[in-house]
């Protein structure tokens, strides 16, 4: 079996997927935290990696940007290769004024300016939600690994936008005022296709930056830190 999009051999890919946005970091998670790992697809330079984490069978593979890319490689997975569990491990622009750079956003819900939240329900802008046993495990992982740091990792809603340029300050204050945490470009994607497939979904940002509060930016090693903060919380998640 294989789609137009994805190469590997039934049961090469696993019933869990994490999902960043960029190829490279894709490879780099699989490397950095599964054993055994193997390359079981690499179509249009998209790879997918298959090992172990934990005991347990997991999948590495990258969603591209938008949630166009990212719908093709989660339905593909959900509905062709039994994927149960996809948790979006990328980054955000913080919106909130109660999030920092350098905190995790854990997306319970996402809102969005895509046709993702219409065209499964005519006449209906569906509410985008993740699924309650990752967003649990997801949050008792957090507080583990945050506890004693002086990053947090909020629990709230995503924006996931069409266009990254977008340049509506007007947006971004409502965002702001109804306490958005941060702004992207997948989960409400993410979260449309688990939804119509019945499978389960997360996403789970690092703020890089932040689009109404002025502050400094991350230092390099910052940004690995907290890099590693958003996988191990995604990586309990799936297996929570």
């Amino acid at each position: 079996m294989s789609t137009p999009h994805i190469s590997a051999a039934p049961g090469e890919i696993a019933p869990v997927v994490v999902m960043p946005g960029d190829p490279r970091r894709a490879e780099r998670i699989a490397k950095e935290y599964f054993s055994s790992v193997k390359c079981v697809s690499d179509v249009r330079g998209i790879q997918a990696w298959t090992g172990t984490y934990g005991g347990h069978p997991i999948t590495a593979m990258a969603s591209g940007m938008g949630i166009p890319s990212l719908s093709i490689y989660a339905t593909e997975l959900y509905r062709f290769y039994g994927v149960q569990r996809i948790c979006r491990v990328g980054t955000c622009g913080g919106v909130a004024s109660h999030i920092n750079i350098g905190d995790v956003a854990i997306g319970a819900s996402a809102h969005t300016n895509s046709r993702a939240a219409t065209i499964y329900v005519p006449d209906v802008t569906l509410s985008l939600a993740a699924s309650t046993d990752m967003l649990i495990a997801a949050v008792v992982r957090a507080r583990e690994v945050t506890s004693g740091t002086e990053h947090k990792v909020l629990t709230g809603a995503l924006f996931s936008s069409d266009f990254f340029y977008l340049g509506r300050d007007d947006v971004t204050a409502g965002l702001a005022r109804l306490g958005c945490l941060g702004v992207e470009m997948e989960a409400a994607g993410l979260y449309a296709c688990a939804l119509n497939e019945g499978r389960e979904a997360l996403a789970v940002c690092t703020v890089s930056d932040h689009l109404t509060v002025p502050q400094p930016e991350m230092t390099s090693a910052e940004r690995e830190m907290l890099y590693s903060t958003a996988c191990e919380v995604g990586l309990a998640a799936l297996l929570g």
